[in-house]
């Protein structure tokens, strides 16, 4: 595994920890527990500028970078288009697609700067952004490490990747909103109430409250909504998009290494001008007797 897929994986671990501070402050002492959600709110953006920064130079190439900036264009369009209705993200379908034609690299930057971009022009930045930012990543970069089938140009093949996207986009709709209540679960309630987040309270009766909160708020609807989105786009434009994609398949320029042996192999590539030493002498022709 290369240096970037360790940051990769080491970055996403620490962002997870970010996401999931309210199960573990538990385990911080009373006196530092305040500080519990400062931190996530810190670590959080810090670890996606540092995989944007270690990704930056495995996607270098003109036909990446090119791609890369259409589809963000394209994706931050359809997000912006859907904001305000409850739980249609159909961004997530151009997500999983990308991801699953491209890669894991590609997928996660591109849910990074997609979700970028549509903010700043949405004008949707807050706390919430680098939360975001890093969960729609791990959505593209998802479906980039889903098992790929041998003969995908075969009819069968293709139906089973399609019904394989389906059931990750259906997955991905409710991990991405059980992560993004998560985080925010504790501001949004406050105390006092019976789902309200305690840190005093053991793991099992936090993960009560959370759950109930979550299926109150958004798993039954918002949710429910972004899967079924989700679930209809992969089915209707999948194949066509997927398809398209594949066909302009991302690759860095092809170079032929120079070789540093002389032309040949070292061997005389060029007639000699020197005379062959095996060669007949000319025959010179013998004076005439009748001269």
């Amino acid at each position: 595994m290369r240096w970037s897929s360790w940051s990769l994986v080491v970055a996403s671990v620490v962002a997870l920890a970010g996401f999931a501070w309210p199960l573990l402050a538990a385990a911080i002492p009373g006196d530092a527990q305040a500080a519990a959600p400062v931190v996530a709110l810190a670590i959080v953006p810090a670890a996606a500028l540092a995989i944007a920064l270690s990704l930056d130079r495995e996607l270098s190439t003109a036909t990446t970078v090119a791609m890369l900036g259409v589809l963000t264009a394209v994706g931050a369009a359809v997000r912006v288009a859907g904001a305000g209705v409850g739980g249609v993200e159909a961004v997530f379908i151009l997500l999983i697609l990308a991801g699953r034609a491209y890669g894991a690299r590609f997928g996660f930057m591109l849910g990074m700067l997609t979700i970028a971009l549509s903010s700043v022009l949405w004008g949707g930045i807050g706390p919430w952004t680098p939360f975001q930012i890093f969960a729609c990543g791990w959505v593209g970069a998802g479906a980039g490490l889903l098992p790929r089938f041998r003969a995908s140009s075969t009819f069968a093949a293709r139906r089973w990747e399609l019904v394989l996207l389906v059931a990750y986009g259906v997955v991905a709709s409710y991990v991405f909103g059980l992560l993004m209540n998560l985080w925010f679960w504790p501001f949004a309630v406050g105390s006092g109430t019976g789902i309200s987040y305690s840190a005093d309270a053991p793991l099992g009766e936090n993960l009560a409250s959370f759950g109930l909160y979550s299926l109150v708020t958004s798993t039954l609807s918002w949710d429910t909504v972004r899967a079924i989105t989700t679930t209809v786009g992969i089915l209707v434009v999948g194949p066509a998009v997927l398809a398209a994609l594949r066909r302009a398949k991302l690759r860095g320029p092809r170079v032929t290494p120079r070789s540093s042996e002389p032309p040949g192999g070292g061997r005389r590539t060029r007639r000699s001008t020197a005379q062959d030493a095996t060669a007949a002498r000319p025959t010179v022709p013998r004076p005439s007797a009748r001269a």
